[in-house]
Parts: C-alpha cells; structure tokens; sequence
C-alpha cells in the first residue's frame, strides 16, 4: 500500500470510516504523525478496554493492559503488514495480554458498571442500596450463565453510538449484518436467566 499524503490542511483519513480509517492514521502515523496516533488511541482505545474486561480483569489491570498494548503497536507499528487489520491485531495483543496478566486476585468480582446500566429493568431501578446489590449479584449471575461470546459481545456493543458495528463484528470475526440479531438473543437469554435467578429467591 503506497503512502498517503495529505492533501492542503486535510489530514489523510478525513471523510473515510471503519478499516480504511484505521488503515489511513497507521500509515501516517508510521511518519511520527502524533495526530493519526491520537485518533486511532481515541476511537480503539473503547475496543481494547471491553476486550480486557471481558476477561475478566478489574478496571486497574484493564488499565494497565490498554497501556501495555497500545505501548506494544507502538513497538511493532512498522511490522504491521496490512494496516486495515489493525482492529484484528488489537483484539488479538489484548486476549492474549489479558490472558498472561488474569489471576484469581485480579478478577472483577462484579457486573461492570457498563453492561449492568445498559440493561432495561421493566421494574425501574430500586431506591434501597440492598435491593440494588441484590439485583448486581444477581445480573453478574446471570451474566456468568452466558457463553463467552456471548458476554464479549454484549461487552462491545455496549459502545453503540461511539463504536461501529463493523468494529465489532472485525473484533469477533462474524458478519457484521448478524450483530443486532445475536446480540437480542444474547440479551434474551440474560434476561431468561435472570429470572430464573429473581424466581429462585
């Protein structure tokens, strides 16, 4: 891929989305362009974080595997063969960083913050603290009773509106048509074992 040059005051990614974006701020940013960097830290940095917490890392190990992957594309941005895969080279760094620092003592030992507000309570939400750390164990059950895809799924598309489905979808390697469709069965199913749990007391 030749390089791309910016045209009068337009940095080279204005006006393309998804890989070619992506693709556009690497090659620049392989000229030391600190604006491309930025940008790609801005828009991956969300996809780098649910990766590392679906692991189920806690929010100061996420932390520090975000940095040390993104410290690691630094390293390597130049033997990044295809530019477009970046997204796909970003999953892969954090499973595998996420792996490497996961111990017991490390684990989230609740539903994150992020998957438990975006769930809909047909009931509202209880004004009782008890209630509402009942309800917390009971949703990270519930949760915990979810495939793994599952779980990363919802994890990623809790992004709607900062993050493309198409990112997702580059992320999990599944069409990107199918995202909405086993993200609803996803939720379904929560739901369904959530009420199992809330019948169970």
């Amino acid at each position: 891929m030749g390089e791309l040059r910016t045209t009068g005051d337009h940095p080279p990614w204005e006006g393309l989305a998804g890989t070619d974006r992506h693709a556009a701020c690497v090659i620049a940013a392989r000229t030391g362009n600190r604006s491309a960097l930025d940008v790609l830290v801005a828009e991956l940095t969300p996809l780098v974080w649910h990766v590392a917490r679906g692991h189920g890392l806690d929010r100061s190990t996420a932390e520090d595997v975000v940095q040390t992957v993104w410290l690691a594309f630094l390293r390597h941005i130049d033997r990044l063969h295809e530019p477009r895969a970046l997204v796909g080279w970003l999953v892969v760094a954090t499973r595998r960083e996420a792996r490497r620092t996961w111990t017991p003592a490390k684990r989230e030992t609740g539903l994150t913050d992020e998957v438990a507000d975006h769930l809909e309570s047909t009931q509202g939400l209880p004004e009782d603290a008890a209630l509402v750390d009942d309800r917390d164990i009971r949703l990270w059950r519930a949760f915990g009773r979810l495939s793994q895809r599952c779980q990363e799924l919802l994890r990623l598309t809790v992004l709607a509106g900062r993050a493309e489905y198409r990112t997702v979808a580059e992320a999990l390697a599944i069409p990107r048509g199918s995202i909405g469709p086993t993200r609803g069965r996803c939720l379904t199913t929560l739901r369904t074992h959530l009420d199992a749990e809330g019948g169970s007391r």
